[in-house]
């Protein structure tokens, strides 16, 4: 098989699953990370026989991706601000809007060194890790209430050597921050999808991606950004900031919240969709 032939049968296989431009781009994906080709390796060698695994490989993905599984839990593998982070069924997949986000709070304290940060349901530890790397002599923790999760946190830290401290909590149940330092950036992409919208999700979310890092009570839409107010009256320093990604429906809600409890400087910031897709608040109580 050589690798036009295994680009058609690409397209082919889920021309009907997915729309083309989707499809090509994921072509790129299991190129580069299943065979490390470039695009121009891809070009150079349109005509050459792939490696001998790769049929097998290649058919093994069609397979799941036409059952709706992310390619990113498929290869293992999520692309997240210049870098690979190890993604599994136990943690959400980074999205580029989380990725705006890290870009926000690097253009906002670039220029501030020594910085403590916390991360707050931290994942595969796409925004700790991102932060750690980019921000200058940060001091960075971040907490999930999955032992699964932080296993592989704690494995894109140590392959992309990010100096991150991860611990086990629950949001919900924080107990006593008094163990923990002042910090000057709290980050959270909490979950913030009720339990009705989650039935209406595409099945490559609704079946795959873990529940609890992405539902809220129908009730209780704000419930994380409540429990993040009050994890803030502990650990915020002075002038410290808020950093959070929310649903663009309630982000407004988000920032009234804010104001209740004890912050300032509320803004809300639009995504690369035009969507109010975060809340960056001042605390000044």
């Amino acid at each position: 098989m050589t690798t036009f032939e295994a680009r058609q049968l690409f397209r082919l296989e889920l021309q009907n699953a997915y729309p083309p431009r989707e499809v090509d781009a994921m072509w790129r994906i299991v190129l580069e990370e299943v065979l490390n080709y470039s695009p121009v390796d891809a070009v150079l060698r349109e005509n050459s026989e792939v490696a001998g695994f790769f049929p097998a490989r290649l058919r093994d993905i069609i397979i799941r991706l036409r059952a709706a599984e992310p390619l990113q839990y498929i290869l293992g593998m999520a692309r997240f601000h210049g870098h690979n982070f190890r993604v599994t069924p136990d943690t959400l997949i980074p999205r580029p809007e989380t990725e705006q986000l890290v870009d926000i709070i690097i253009d906002r304290e670039a220029e501030r060194s020594d910085l403590r940060v916390l991360d707050a349901c931290t994942g595969s530890g796409a925004i700790a890790v991102s932060l750690a790397r980019a921000l200058r002599f940060p001091s960075v923790t971040a907490f999930d209430n999955s032992r699964a999760a932080l296993r592989v946190a704690r494995e894109n830290a140590n392959a992309l050597k990010a100096d991150v401290t991860f611990f086990e909590a629950d949001l919900y149940n924080f107990g006593s921050a008094g163990a923990l330092q002042p910090v000057d950036i709290l980050v959270s992409n909490p979950p913030y999808i009720t339990q009705t919208e989650w039935a209406s999700l595409e099945p490559n979310v609704r079946d795959h991606e873990p529940q609890a890092a992405l539902i809220v009570p129908d009730d209780q839409p704000l419930k994380p950004y409540e429990a993040l107010a009050g994890l803030a009256r502990e650990l915020m320093r002075e002038k410290a900031r808020i950093y959070l990604e929310v649903d663009p429906a309630r982000a407004r809600d988000v920032a009234r919240l804010l104001g209740q409890k004890g912050f300032g400087n509320m803004e809300t910031l639009v995504d690369f969709r035009g969507k109010e897709r975060f809340v960056v608040a001042q605390w000044t109580d």
